[in-house]
């Protein structure tokens, strides 16, 4: 596997984390340049750590990493989006703005990841060179999040108090769709 391989890879698992980070700018009243750092920071380390962990299991664990990947995300993200959801329509819509504690995004993180954890697993399979493999996938995962942050915020503005719904609702369509996907995959 080669780098424009690996890098194809890379943007694909990115992707999740783009979307999320748009809803962090969506939600964001300012913003500020050191939230973005640590919103991608979170999405990217993630991003490595996970291709890692999968590695490291190898074929050993794969069979059953398969069978819950797709409900841990779904449920992750059905949760999230269902609790930004719930804040914007009880009118505490401060409640979900710049938030980026620990939990909130040790959650995300791990929710738009999961699918780099079965990357890893098929890394095992193949002669690549694992550090430069996951340091492209962070790398680009960093750099897509940050600009997913500054798009979000500025429409967020213009959204105003609908940033909630809309990043609530785009958190449940993506727990859906990979979970979706992998149903359809193992048919």
């Amino acid at each position: 596997m080669g780098l424009l391989e690996i890098s194809i890879i890379g943007i694909g698992l990115a992707m999740d984390a783009f979307t999320v980070a748009v809803c962090k700018g969506l939600s964001m009243k300012k913003f500020k340049f050191k939230d973005a750092i640590i919103i991608a920071l979170y999405f990217s380390v993630f991003q490595m750590i996970m291709p890692l962990i999968g590695f490291i299991c190898g074929t050993k664990f794969q069979t059953l990493v398969d069978k819950i990947d797709h409900w841990v995300a779904l449920i992750l993200l059905l949760i999230t989006g269902g609790n930004m959801i719930y804040e914007v329509l009880k009118n505490d819509v401060d409640d979900i703005n710049d938030n980026i504690d620990f939990k909130t995004m040790l959650v995300l993180a791990i929710a738009t990841s999961i699918d780099a954890l079965a990357v890893g697993l098929t890394f095992a399979f193949f002669k690549i060179n694992l550090f430069i493999s996951i340091s492209i996938i962070g790398i680009i995962t960093f750099i897509l999040s940050l600009i997913g942050v500054k798009i979000g915020n500025r429409f967020g503005d213009k959204l105003k108090n609908k940033a909630g719904l809309i990043g609530g609702g785009i958190l449940i369509i993506i727990g859906l769709k990979i979970f979706i996907s992998h149903v359809i995959s193992g048919i």
